[in-house]
């Protein structure tokens, strides 16, 4: 059997919840090991690793019993990134960055690129540009023993924005380039997986909100996989793509199967999402080989949950990993050249290095009266800079009996009859009352008066629906209520029919 599996993370660098939490100290070290054990896959495609090569560290790229390859983005840091870990008994026979074969070194790659006369090439370095596409192409053996080839197209398709009609645009033509490509490869022969985040929820029943969504059925994505993929469960004569969403060829009606929450609203508590992440496969596979295909909710960690597949064929390893291996990176295969490289050491004549050895004691010898007579004559720091000594804050006791003598004498009206030991203690226990009674009403009037300047925050309003406190937000969007706080309901988003989920309370916040 081969296992896939697919996993937006959310930053590969990040603590994630329940897989890594008993050994903080340690975490860089024993994470991504830990995770691609629980996951318990031959092969793992995650998305949104948010690393550059820069970087990028040993701990988290080379795993044991595992190959590893990465895609980065070359425009931003800490932005988008897709990586694939593949056991090492199912090491890939070619790995490839990008989908327009710009990025691809003619060593190891997978090839088959198809007709992109459509673009040009400032268009193709742009899509590839953001690290969103990794391929590895592996040789598998079905059950009847026969060997073929499989390519993994591990991807993270764009977010359309809805701010920016330009991002949209930009998804659209991800999306055309990444079928021109997979549909080339299935023309070669080989068998194809799509994997990822592809950004789109395809039916109403992959929405939580899809009835109150204006138009859900026009959006370009949508239509876009409409055409990639097989009309399941339809009348004969409807469409037929070249790929079969695998989770609904297995789960045609389940519904709240999510794979996306926000969050910033607490979506998932309620299962309030989005189903986004996919296991695409060509038709023949999905039918003759795959036998399930799976979510995993109850893994925490980031905002999306992993996606899976299971496959009955068997994988034939490589005898060599790809050179995009990430082990054969120069920081990683102990390659890079150091500085130490650039220095040479000066070879020295072994007689000119005996005749030096007694003319180097002889000299230390004789520069040693002449450092001494350097130090000698030397100026000090506090003669030019006028800098005190420790001693000028000291006085001899003849000049402190002087100044003593020179005090003047207190005037007969200052001078009093010293108090006997009895006087003394009826002074303090008279004074001790009034001394604490001063204190104390001082103390208070001090509260009183920073009570009255710094009132504090006020309570929070109770929302109409539960009657209990609200959280406070502010907003972000650009606009003229930019940076403006308000009040609403403190519950986790959730379907409008729940109770349990939040109500629709808002209330702008009066400026302080």
């Amino acid at each position: 059997m081969l296992r896939v599996v697919s996993w937006n993370i959310n930053g590969i660098r990040s603590p994630l919840q329940g897989v890594v939490y008993e050994e903080p100290n340690n975490r860089n070290t024993v994470a991504m090991g830990r995770i691609l054990d629980t996951l318990d896959a031959d092969i793992v495609c995650f998305q949104e690793t948010k690393v550059t090569r820069d970087v990028l560290t040993e701990p988290l790229a080379v795993i044991e019993g595992y190959n590893s390859y990465f895609s980065f983005s070359r425009n931003r840091s800490g932005y988008s990134g897709v990586a694939t870990f593949c056991k090492d008994s199912a090491t890939p026979v070619a790995a490839e960055e990008g989908l327009s074969g710009l990025l691809a070194t003619q060593n190891g790659d997978v090839g088959c690129y198809g007709n992109m006369d459509e673009f040009t090439q400032e268009e193709l370095r742009a899509l590839d540009s953001e690290g969103r596409a990794l391929l590895t192409q592996h040789k598998i053996r079905t059950w009847e023993g026969k060997e073929k080839t499989l390519t993994l197209i591990n991807v993270y398709c764009p977010h359309a924005d809805p701010g920016k009609p330009e991002r949209l645009a930009f998804k659209m033509r991800f999306y055309r380039l990444l079928q021109i490509r997979a549909e080339a490869l299935l023309a070669a022969g080989s068998h194809v997986i799509i994997l990822g985040d592809l950004n789109t929820s395809h039916r109403p029943i992959d929405h939580w909100d899809a009835v109150n969504l204006e138009y859900f059925e026009e959006d370009p994505g949508r239509k876009w996989m409409d055409g990639l993929l097989s009309n399941l469960g339809c009348q004969a004569g409807s469409h037929v793509g070249p790929f079969i969403d695998s989770y609904r060829y297995f789960q045609p009606k389940q519904e709240g199967a999510f794979t996306c929450w926000s969050t910033v609203t607490g979506a998932r508590h309620l299962n309030y999402g989005t189903r986004i992440d996919y296991v695409l496969g060509d038709r023949t596979l999905v039918i003759d080989t795959f036998q399930a295909s799976f979510l995993l909710p109850e893994m925490m960690g980031s905002d999306h949950c992993p996606v899976g597949a299971v496959l009955s064929v068997s994988s034939v390893p490589a005898k060599q990993c790809p050179p995009l291996c990430t082990r054969f990176l120069p920081e990683f295969a102990g390659t890079q050249l150091k500085i130490l490289h650039f220095l040479v050491r000066l070879k020295q004549d072994p007689v000119l290095k005996q005749s030096a050895l007694p003319l180097s004691n002889q000299t230390q010898v004789q520069m040693r009266p002449n450092k001494a007579r350097v130090h000698s004559t030397r100026l000090r720091p506090s003669s030019t800079r006028g800098q005190k000594q420790l001693m000028s804050y000291f006085q001899s006791s003849s000049s402190r009996l002087q100044a003593s003598a020179n005090l003047e004498l207190p005037s007969l009206g200052t001078l009093v009859t010293p108090k006997t030991p009895e006087d003394k203690v009826t002074a303090k226990v008279v004074e001790g009352p009034s001394k604490a009674s001063e204190a104390k009403n001082e103390k208070e009037v001090q509260i009183s008066f920073w009570k009255s300047v710094l009132g504090g925050p006020l309570p929070m309003p109770l929302c109409r629906g539960h009657k209990e406190p609200c959280v406070m937000r502010t907003v972000k969007k650009p606009g003229p209520n930019l940076g403006r706080n308000f009040y609403m309901c403190a519950r986790p988003q959730g379907p409008p029919t729940d109770p349990s989920a939040r109500c629709n309370f808002f209330l702008w916040s009066r400026p302080s």
